[in-house]
């Protein structure tokens, strides 16, 4: 474990990304496996039929991750306030917390999937494929969820490591049991979806074996077992609405894939592709932010409100410098990232392909910035701003992507991003700033009881 709240700042946060960083690459691996090995061998409509899948997806999943990850936000301030039993407490009602929700959102989505589908008016020759690789994927979602619990229980608690090595692992089972689920068994997207699945589930139990063996701050004991109402009261405050600020961003890209669906099966395979390369673009900017979470988590707990300033202002420059970088790596030589997916001959994918990343990598900047400032916050506690963020990036990406829609004009189309973007950090920054400044001068600032920063 490790007490994120002295020493180096600079030192302190990179040997915490490091590993994180490593541990989102494998994860845009492990998501990314099934775009590559299904385009690969299954051709494009099946890459299709996957890429109609991650808007609905994102929503239901991320509702449930997006909770967990403020669940243990509590667990990060409560261990750098050195509180031992609360960090047990905070532990075991996440825990509880992420299996109820995983059951119900799968048992819910499962049965209402075709319709989900039919919403997004997905066309009529990728739906049954959409339908079948989706079904899997939200029916074993508890494994997908209780992975990012414990792995984000256990980074608040200093250990970026650990969850690395379970991600590894998984990605690697992941890539093999497609291969032999599809060439060797013939089972095509039933096949990609299960292996997936099978693939996390031995992530958890890795992570599980962890815990028991190797962290003491949350052996449970029989008494912290029993349902604590005042602790399920303060973690549903801050996990509940980051759950709901994930799925308010999901419904966001859900407006833009129905818009894509219309426009046919080349926009949205070029979806399929593109989505994959904005994740590797947002790695840097996502391991930062998630640095910076547990960061400040761990000092607004032990009160170290100037240190807190002097991380964020490190973050924001490495991952601005990196937005900088990739977006012109990108554009250079958009043609190779493209085939990476799909047949070179496929020129009308290549071609809005290639338009996209244009759009869409010259404004990496701001969502580095959108990133790591909304990560900060939430880490303090913080859940309405970030929540009002995510209902602006809905009003502004669901806004452009209806105008794209009805022109029938794909550049408008996917310039809903950018928009959603633009419309998010015209909130965080101006808090951001009033957050440095009333950091800055290093006052003594209780902490209410529901760990709200009062920004």
């Amino acid at each position: 474990m490790k007490d994120l709240t002295k020493g180096n700042i600079f030192k302190g946060l990179i040997a915490f990304t490091l590993p994180l960083l490593l541990g989102n690459f494998f994860q845009v691996l492990y998501n990314t496996a099934d775009t590559l090995i299904v385009g690969q061998t299954l051709g494009k409509d099946a890459l299709a039929s996957v890429g109609a899948t991650g808007s609905i997806n994102f929503l239901i999943v991320g509702f449930a991750q997006g909770m967990t990850a403020g669940l243990t936000i509590l667990t990060a301030q409560r261990f750098g306030a050195k509180d031992k039993l609360a960090v047990k407490k905070s532990f075991v009602t996440g825990l509880y917390f992420t299996v109820v929700i995983s059951i119900v959102l799968s048992v819910i989505s499962v049965i209402f999937v075709g319709q989900l589908l039919q919403v997004m008016q997905t066309p009529t020759a990728i739906f049954e494929g959409a339908k079948v690789f989706l079904t899997i994927m939200l029916g074993g979602m508890i494994a997908s969820n209780l992975y990012a619990y414990l792995s984000n229980a256990i980074r608040a608690l200093g250990n970026s490591k650990t969850p690395l090595y379970a991600l590894i692992v998984a990605s690697i089972l992941n890539i093999i049991f497609e291969y032999v689920a599809i060439l060797v068994f013939h089972l095509g997207l039933i096949g990609s979806s299960s292996a997936t699945i099978l693939a996390q589930a031995i992530s958890v139990a890795y992570l599980f074996i962890y815990i028991k063996r190797k962290v003491p701050d949350f052996n449970i004991t029989r008494d912290l077992l029993k349902f604590d109402r005042k602790e399920f009261n303060h973690h549903a405050r801050l996990g509940v609405p980051m759950g709901f600020q994930s799925s308010i961003i999901a419904i966001g890209s859900i407006t833009m894939q129905i818009a894509l669906n219309k426009m046919g099966t080349n926009a949205v395979a070029t979806q399929a592709i593109v989505s994959k390369i904005d994740q590797l673009a947002m790695l840097p900017m996502i391991t930062m932010g998630l640095g910076m979470a547990t960061f400040a988590a761990q000092n607004y707990g032990a009160k170290q409100f100037r240190r807190i300033n002097q991380g964020l202002y490190r973050s924001i420059a490495i991952a601005v410098g990196w937005a900088i970088f990739f977006a012109i790596v990108l554009n250079v030589f958009n043609f190779y990232f493209t085939t990476a997916f799909i047949s070179p001959d496929q020129s009308a994918v290549i071609k809005m392909a290639s338009e996209y990343y244009l759009r869409n990598g010259g404004f990496y900047w701001l969502l580095a910035i959108l990133f790591v400032t909304r990560s900060t916050i939430q880490g303090l506690g913080n859940a309405k701003i970030p929540t009002i963020c995510g209902f602006m990036e809905l009003v502004f990406r669901a806004g452009v992507a209806i105008i794209g829609v009805l022109l029938l004009n794909y550049s408008v189309i996917i310039s809903a991003s950018p928009a959603a973007w633009i419309g998010s950090t015209s909130i965080l920054i101006p808090t951001t700033i009033r957050m440095i400044r009333q950091f800055r001068k290093n006052e003594t600032i209780e902490i209410p009881k529901n760990q709200k920063l009062p920004v």
